[in-house]
């Protein structure tokens, strides 16, 4: 990084950051019990699983039982319902303000790709890691530069190439 006016007679110079610190320690630990409590309010209850997958039983329009979502994870916020935008905006107060002032619909989460595909006439997210995974290999190949290891061109896997996890309908999670 290369030090702006602020650092004086160091201006100009270029430095590596080792650590940057952004508030206190406790920070990330006080919006998250803050966040805690106004889900929990709203009726969404923590997962044993994963304590930043918040959910809620709700009924669609047609009756049909199903869980709505919230994922948490530090400051990033995902709703997955017929109501998702809904239940963000019920969630916003003075002290909740989305980035950019507004909620849109997301094109990544966490690293990986959202997209919205029609799957049997019916509207649904998918989500993909490639991008994630593409950064995480170049990464890699940068830190076996110069070494005797390399990365396979073409790796094995158990999977077909024409897997769709996307389109997978088994009911696995109903009980």
């Amino acid at each position: 990084m290369k030090a702006g006016p602020e650092f004086g007679a160091e201006e100009g110079k270029w430095f590596i950051v080792v650590r940057a610190l952004y508030g206190l320690k406790s920070a990330a630990a006080a919006f998250r019990a803050f966040m805690a409590e106004k889900l929990d309010n709203a009726g969404f209850k923590s997962s044993m699983a994963d304590p930043d997958v918040w959910m809620r039983p709700a009924r669609k329009p047609d009756g049909e039982e199903h869980y709505e979502y919230i994922l948490m994870y530090v400051d990033d916020m995902l709703s997955i319902s017929i109501n998702a935008k809904q239940h963000l905006v019920d969630l916003q107060t003075g002290t909740v303000k989305y980035k950019k002032g507004k909620i849109e619909e997301p094109e990544t989460h966490l690293g990986l790709k959202l997209a919205k595909k029609e799957i049997d006439e019916r509207s649904c997210w998918t989500i993909t890691s490639v991008d994630y995974i593409n950064a995480a290999l170049k990464t890699l190949e940068q830190g076996l530069e110069g070494r005797i290891w390399k990365i396979k061109n073409k790796a094995t896997t158990p999977m077909q190439s024409s897997h769709a996890p996307e389109l997978d309908d088994t009911k696995e999670l109903e009980g």
